[in-house]
């Protein structure tokens, strides 16, 4: 089971941060984080003073008060393309879902019998009730449980148990999981659940339902924020009509500069990316937080027990490499590991471990490369 890393640039991720980023300047998106909203009616007031000053409108230095309107643009869609960014990569974990459901085509079988007729369907078309043929390779196209026939099936993908189980008609190992593949002989299923109701839809819909809830403690910080942007703000409200009476009245620009400089815009710009990368972090972990609260709880886990074989682990393990103990030669470690796997039916155990240094090395007796002999073990003596 492969783990892919995306890049800390990903091109299609930064394509649509940045198409996100500027769809993210709409009011109704920027009210909801106030200290860049105050940022955001500034760049629009400058913006609006500079295109006025420009025009003749009002006196003032239209290059400056357009310069400031830049800045002021630019660290409102910083903020907006860091949130978007975030975000964009826990859609990844949901995209790639998708991908497998989308490449996913069964077999529809007109009468519930292997030898009926069958009709090619995308996987998403399939209904309860619905009978379908899954042969070896085929990927099985929905949740349901086995009317006919008998096979072997790899779960490694879902459960992460490398070895595979067997489903057959009848008895309690019936049921099959959508996205599991067949590696031998065939299956005829019933479907047991509508479209949108299988295994893969939930594991999306939880990746997607994991929504950027305020914890406590970033409610306090969001709080604690506002208190000081509304403080700051009243300072510099109340610098103009000083400034106007003592006869040097100080721009209305240079007053909306001097408060986004003043309040905390860099914490109030990047407080919900870096919650959202927090859950991005633990998708790429494969573990889905669903909450901010489930992030930061995390974050105080030094030791995790789990009750499952195969949670923890990756399907499909290969031997790179025998490590053997100080006075030990590598090939008496080789064999004592052949010995020990001969009844290991598992695939850890059925793996064909050769390679050659100086002399050829297998591990296993299974193995359809070479066959070596076994030396004797050393007895110990006395």
């Amino acid at each position: 089971m492969s783990r892919k890393q995306l890049a800390l640039l990903e091109p299609t991720l930064v394509r649509q941060a940045l198409l996100d980023a500027v769809k993210k300047l709409s009011p109704m998106v920027q009210w909801r984080n106030p200290v860049m909203f105050i940022v955001w009616v500034g760049s629009l007031l400058t913006t609006l003073l500079a295109i006025a000053m420009a025009g003749g409108a009002l006196t003032g230095s239209a290059t400056f008060t357009a310069a400031v309107s830049i800045w002021l643009w630019f660290t409102v869609l910083f903020a907006n393309f860091a949130e978007a960014m975030a975000e964009g990569r826990s859609k990844a974990q949901a995209n790639s879902l998708k991908g497998v459901k989308k490449t996913a085509f069964a077999r529809k079988l007109r009468a519930p019998q292997h030898d009926a007729p069958v009709d090619h369907v995308p996987a998403e078309d399939l209904r309860k009730g619905d009978v379908v043929l899954v042969e070896a390779g085929d990927i099985i196209p929905c949740d349901g449980e086995v009317i006919e026939g008998g096979a072997s099936v790899d779960e490694s993908a879902i459960t992460g148990e490398s070895a595979p189980v067997i489903r057959e008609s009848g008895g309690d190992f019936a049921s099959v999981t959508g996205g599991t593949r067949i590696l031998s002989d065939w299956l005829v299923i019933r479907c047991s659940v509508n479209p949108g109701e299988t295994f893969l839809d939930r594991m999306i819909a939880m990746v997607e339902g994991a929504q950027r809830r305020k914890t406590p403690n970033e409610i306090a910080l969001t709080i604690l924020l506002i208190a000081l942007t509304l403080v700051f703000l009243l300072a510099t409200a109340t610098i103009w009509p000083f400034s106007a009476w003592s006869g040097n009245a100080v721009s209305v620009t240079v007053l909306v500069a001097l408060l986004v400089c003043l309040i905390p815009t860099t914490i109030g710009g990047l407080l919900s990316a870096i919650g959202v990368a927090g859950m991005s972090r633990m998708l790429g972990a494969n573990v889905i937080a669903t909450s901010g609260r489930a992030v930061e709880a995390a974050g105080d886990v030094d030791v995790l027990l789990l009750d499952k074989t195969g949670t923890i682990t990756l399907g499909n393990r290969q031997a790179s490499a025998f490590l053997p103990a100080r006075g030990v030669e590598e090939r008496t470690l080789a064999d004592a590991a052949q010995l020990s796997s001969l009844a290991d039916e598992t695939p850890e155990g059925a793996a064909s471990w050769c390679w050659r240094n100086s002399a050829l090395i297998c591990a296993n007796a299974i193995c359809s490369r070479c066959t070596p002999p076994l030396s004797p073990l050393p007895r110990k003596r006395g």
